[in-house]
């Protein structure tokens, strides 16, 4: 058991573990996942979503499919879609061949370490997230591109010309769409370029008002044409630059003539007979998911029960150990040489294992790199797979919830607040509360550390499994618990995708707990260990894409082989397929 407890504890524990497997099992009130024969797409936006399966159904490939969802995105979901971010993608193709692309914005060249600093050392307030200063030089359009060319299959003009008529035409809100852009309304109005797109005459949309983007369908047309060029150079890298002087931002025509997308080897490690593939530095993600995987495949999980107190106690705790490790030692690879080989040896894991009391809470002040076993340093995802086994997952953002919150005037452009994600000052939290090391410090040309996590897992070879979510630091853990969801608990992916989440990083040594995810026997269990439970972060949106069946041990429905998941969580998306 998780302490010394009375017997009514145990009984507690019991009642705890029978009331979540009775309601998150076969008999769990979430719907069956999407299933489709051909292929699935799954988004935060439902007419992106219905971009990506229509170039699947002309012959596109899963690639394909997520270069016209990232540019759909940018118009129908401008929150987190965006050609003023930046993101990463993971792909396996039906080959056999992983690969990542990391387009993953950087800082100007005229960027420095203590920008954000007043002349006292301290953080100014808002430098580092709101305005011009806050952007970084964005690498969407780049990452894309850099897919499509060598990986795609369709032309530039097939793909870009469904946004186009999007931002050019205008597209009818629904509730989810508005309910986001309500959440900014007054940062909007701070900014009369941007102003002007997301507000009607100065006041909110409302549920059925149609948004057209004139100025972002000529930049669409622009690269649709003249390819990177069409929004790194000419015109539109010109407003881009320029908007930033008028702004006191940093970025230059240099900073933006200089941006190139980097092909990496993805972070791979085995769970269970399943060989999970994800993002390597300057993400964060798929260093820390493997390295909770490795922590949590020495723990008999099934036979805990979903949920039991033992069970969260040990999730919990792997997640601790991992985000120091995070927040200490990882950064961009052009500039710090990641222990990444360490981080996820097995061997690693079980020194971990060792350290971490099976019937105590850690206490994150007292656990710190350096110190053994530590010695040693708002986003949007989609899903997609297509017939011919390639598998794409696609995470990219602006940061926050429409980043920096200004637009490149005359271009439609919103642009990221992504500088915020580097240290800027070590000790001090960043937007997410994360605290950050050295090796994430701010430096010209640098990208910031990330947690986006876009993942396929596969199983002999071939993929089974498409998962990622938006959540700033969050991603890490939304993503494990989805995983451990299927592998471990048998969910199908829709309830996998459904069930309460919990998060913790380390530092604030607070758990994060979604309504639902633990009973109130198992919160006591928990409390009683030194756990210190608080309530729930905003909610991520996770979409995934099972391949085989709705759940892994399943059986296919039917002819169809393809299992898609939308997060309820947000009152938008969509899982697609045909």
């Amino acid at each position: 058991m998780i302490i010394s407890a009375p017997t009514r504890f145990h009984t507690a524990l019991l009642v705890a573990s029978l009331s979540f497997t009775l309601t998150t099992g076969s008999e769990a009130a979430s719907l069956a996942p999407v299933a489709a024969e051909n292929g699935m797409v799954v988004t935060a936006q439902h007419l992106a979503t219905q971009v990506g399966v229509d170039v699947l159904k002309r012959g596109g490939n899963a690639v394909d499919a997520a270069v016209a969802v990232g540019y759909a995105l940018a118009v129908v979901y401008p929150a987190a879609g965006n050609l003023g971010g930046g993101g990463f993608m993971t792909v396996q193709l039906a080959n056999g061949q992983k690969t990542f692309l990391d387009f993953r914005e950087k800082a100007p060249l005229a960027a420095s370490a203590n920008m954000y600093l007043d002349k006292d050392g301290n953080v100014v307030k808002g430098l580092s997230t709101l305005g011009h200063l806050a952007v970084g030089v964005p690498g969407s359009v780049s990452g894309l591109e850099y897919a499509r060319e060598k990986y795609g299959s369709l032309g530039r003009a097939a793909l870009i010309q469904p946004a186009v008529t999007l931002a050019q035409q205008g597209f009818r809100l629904n509730q989810g769409d508005v309910d986001i852009l309500h959440t900014a309304t007054e940062a909007f109005r701070k900014d009369p370029a941007t102003a002007a797109i997301f507000l009607n005459r100065d006041q909110p949309y409302q549920v059925g008002d149609k948004l057209v983007q004139k100025d972002l369908a000529k930049t669409l047309k622009a690269i649709s044409q003249q390819g990177i060029d069409g929004f790194y150079k000419g015109s539109v890298g010109q407003a881009i630059s320029r908007s930033s002087l008028a702004g006191g931002g940093l970025i230059t025509p240099d900073d933006l003539a200089q941006y190139h997308t980097r092909e990496l080897a993805p972070i791979e490690c085995d769970y269970r007979g399943y060989h999970v593939v994800s993002a390597p530095p300057p993400s964060s993600g798929g260093v820390v998911i493997c390295e909770m995987l490795n922590i949590l495949e020495g723990y008999p999980l099934k036979e805990l029960g979903f949920r039991s107190a033992q069970a969260v106690h040990y999730q919990i705790e792997a997640m601790r150990h991992a985000y120091i490790d995070r927040n200490s030692y990882l950064g961009d690879p052009d500039f710090v040489n990641n222990p990444v080989s360490r981080l996820t040896d097995k061997a690693y894991a079980a020194r971990i294992r060792a350290a971490i009391d099976p019937h105590k809470a850690g206490v994150s002040k007292d656990l710190k790199p350096g110190v053994a076993p530590h010695e040693g340093t708002n986003t949007t995802h989609y899903s997609i797979a297509d017939r011919w086994g390639n598998a794409v997952a696609v995470t990219y953002t602006l940061n926050d919830w429409f980043g920096a919150k200004v637009t490149a005037a005359g271009t439609g452009v919103l642009l990221n607040n992504e500088m915020d994600d580097f240290t800027v000052k070590a000790g001090v939290p960043n937007l997410y509360g994360l605290v950050q090391g050295e090796a994430n410090a701010i430096a010209p040309g640098k990208r910031p550390l990330s947690s986006m996590s876009p993942t396929i897992v596969s199983k002999n070879g071939q993929p089974v499994m498409v998962v990622g979510t938006p959540g700033g630091s969050r991603i890490i853990t939304a993503v494990l618990l989805t995983l451990l969801n299927v592998v471990d608990y048998g969910m199908t992916v829709q309830e996998a995708v459904d069930a309460p989440r919990f998060h913790q990083q380390w530092l604030p040594d607070l758990t994060s707990v979604e309504n639902f995810a633990l009973s109130p026997d198992t919160r006591t269990l928990l409390e009683a260990a030194g756990h210190q439970l608080g309530p729930a972060q905003p909610a991520n949106h996770v979409t995934a894409v099972l391949i085989g069946a709705p759940s892994l041990d399943g059986k296919p429905v039917g002819k169809n082989r393809f299992y898609g998941a939308n997060d309820p969580r947000r009152n938008s998306g969509l899982a697609l397929g045909y």
